[in-house]
């Protein structure tokens, strides 16, 4: 976004907001899908922005869901039940037996032995057969271990309710090159060994490399360079199974900005400190290193003038509350507005939205044709913290 939509969305919209290019998203895509194998299919998780999900709809070929609530959020947006996974380490029979009931032709993984009898108890129930992704852990608490899933395809004529359409293995975020290398490469020998030794070749593979993205100034990451690698690594297994792409961050992270303004300013100690009227819980995106780093931020409006160092502090009561340290800004006002660029996964979603009751900022949406449109108001926290009671007659 430039100076002067920036300038726009503040003259229509009070601080803090979020808001989300959605041509820069698409353009996102359009980028990956050049600098990524063809044939290589792409699916949105929708936990690193489930805003954008309706607009990704006809640009990626599958969403990912990984909870009742953002499953909700598909069926109020009518996405096609067949673009959908249902993941997650935790399902519970009732919302399991609710989602198979509706939309039986959804895909579904098993993350455990558990969640594969519960999925075939909800098929019988149904009468219908599920379409199965079996989950292979990278080494935590998410997925089965490699022994268990051999055995399970070893037996998987067994369970006529139940099609085993193949294996999904997320390997984690901000991976290197060397680490998808090896990842790659036991997924190559593991499609090997199942198909030498069961006679099993999986329809697909969901595999979620965690691309890299870069969230600093000083980040040197060559993206083009590193796609292209990753691509080299990734076209022996295209030739041989269907490769779903499953990726959150890097296709939402570019579209977001959250603005965020100066309501004080104070010298502590010879420290300068910019009291924002946002703060760690509206932008955690940057990871606790954040305050360490300088982000991707503008100052709005352009001045010139004295630089210093300021540190950029939230209205959290916390001292943690720290979004950048000694940042370079020259002439800093209460009023001015600092934009930060590449907020769009995760900061509105894995804040601290709850503490100290502080009110949602509000979100917006910036169309290709350059109208804006609020898609949440300033949302109110205090009633989740209270308790609910009747009230007396």
């Amino acid at each position: 976004m430039n100076l002067q939509q920036l300038e726009s969305l503040l003259r229509h919209y009070p601080t803090p907001f979020y808001v989300f290019d959605l041509g820069e998203l698409r353009r996102r895509v359009d980028y990956l899908r050049c600098h990524l194998p063809e044939g290589a299919a792409l699916c949105y998780a929708m936990k690193a922005n489930p805003f954008v999900t309706g607009a990704l709809e006809g640009s990626v070929e599958r969403f990912e869901v990984c909870s009742p609530g953002e499953y909700r959020i598909c069926r109020s947006l009518k996405l096609p039940p067949e673009k959908l996974v249902i993941s997650g380490v935790y399902k519970s029979p009732a919302d399991t037996m609710e989602m198979v009931e509706q939309f039986p032709e959804m895909t579904y993984t098993a993350e455990s032995i558990g969640q594969l009898e519960l999925l075939s108890r909800c098929a019988q129930a149904t009468g219908r057969q599920l379409r199965v992704l079996l989950r292979l852990t990278s080494g935590n608490q998410f997925g089965m271990d490699e022994g268990i899933l051999r055995e399970v395809i070893q037996h998987r004529r067994e369970n006529v309710w139940l099609f085993f359409a193949g294996i999904q293995y997320f390997s984690g975020t901000q991976r290197t090159m060397r680490k998808l290398m090896r990842e790659l490469s036991r997924l190559e020998v593991l499609l090997t060994d199942l198909e030498t030794e069961y006679g099993y070749l999986p329809e697909e593979l969901e595999f979620g490399p965690g691309l890299p993205v870069s969230c600093f100034q000083s980040d040197t990451l060559d993206e083009e360079s590193f796609l292209r690698q990753f691509s080299d690594l990734l076209r022996p297994l295209l030739d041989r199974v269907s490769v779903k792409l499953e990726l959150g961050r890097s296709i939402a992270a570019s579209c977001g900005t959250y603005l965020t303004r100066v309501v004080d300013t104070k010298t502590n100690r010879g420290e300068h400190y910019a009291i924002l009227d946002g703060g760690i819980h509206h932008l955690v995106y940057y990871g606790q290193t954040m305050a360490m780093k300088h982000p991707y931020v503008q100052r709005l409006p352009e001045r010139q003038g004295e630089t210093q160092a300021w540190n950029l502090c939230g209205s959290l009561c916390t001292v943690n509350d720290i979004l950048v340290k000694q940042l370079p800004v020259s002439n800093l006002r209460s009023g001015d507005v600092f934009a930060f660029a590449r907020a769009g996964a995760y900061s509105m979603t894995e804040g601290l939205s709850l503490f100290l009751s502080r009110s949602l900022p509000g979100a917006v949406f910036l169309h290709e044709d350059g109208h804006s449109e609020l898609v949440r108001p300033q949302t109110p926290t205090y009633p989740l913290n209270q308790p609910q009671t009747e009230k007396e007659n």
